[in-house]
Formats: C-alpha cells, sequence, structure tokens
C-alpha cells in the first residue's frame, strides 16, 4: 500500500518562500508521475504541478508558472514543491499525488491514484 506524507507548509510573509516535502513509501515510486494540487477553503481542488518519473518533464498551472518549481529525488523516494515570491492566494492546503497508472505527468486529479493528507500553506499580506 502506498502512503504519502506532506511536510513544509508553514505560515509564510507574501513575497517569501516554502519548500514542500512528500515522502512516499510503498510500491514503485520511480515509475509513476507525481503531481501537487492545493484547496483553498470553499473551492475545489486545483492542480499546481505535476513531474514525470525521471524529472524529465514537467507541466505548471499558468497561476504558479516561473514561481513554483516540482523536481524529485527517486533514491530517496520524495517530491518536492518550491514555492518563490508567495501571494496570499497561494494559501491552501497543498496536496501531493501518485499516478500509478502512468511514468507521465498530468494536470487531471481523476489520473492520480493515491494521495497525501495534505499540508497547510498560509501567505499573510
Amino acid at each position: 500500500q502506498v502512503q504519502l506524507v506532506e511536510s513544509g507548509g508553514g505560515l509564510v510573509q507574501a513575497g517569501g518562500s516554502l519548500r514542500l516535502s512528500c515522502a512516499a513509501s510503498g510500491g514503485t515510486f520511480s515509475n509513476y508521475g507525481m503531481g501537487w494540487f492545493r484547496q483553498a477553503p470553499g473551492k475545489e481542488r486545483d492542480f499546481v504541478a505535476s513531474i514525470n518519473w525521471s524529472a524529465y518533464a514537467t507541466s505548471y498551472a499558468n497561476s504558479v508558472k516561473g514561481r513554483f518549481t516540482i523536481s524529485r529525488d527517486n533514491a530517496k523516494r520524495t517530491v518536492y514543491l518550491q514555492m518563490n515570491s508567495l501571494k496570499p492566494e497561494d494559501t491552501a492546503v497543498y496536496y501531493c499525488a501518485q499516478n500509478v497508472r502512468s511514468s507521465y505527468y498530468s494536470g487531471d486529479s481523476d489520473d492520480y491514484d493515491y494521495w497525501g493528507q495534505g499540508t497547510q500553506v498560509t501567505v499573510s499580506s
């Protein structure tokens, strides 16, 4: 059984940075695409970024492009989300997810099979 555990969330001022981590246990981490999603209060879960199995290909939501960077370390079974130039509208619970049906990246939450419990990111103005 795959388990994903996010960490690194917290409170930061606008313009600041945070680095989220998502550690995976169980399954074969290096074969599959990974993604980050976020959900703000009262809103639907939105795509943030995704990465293919080798880290060669990535995809970003337009709202975070140029500010966020997704990466992975298959030896450590961990995917990261470096968030720079944070804005109050980035405030949300951030979730990592694994797609065990494909090694490619995807922005569609329906493509993901396993989800972490989420980590809160709060950006103050």
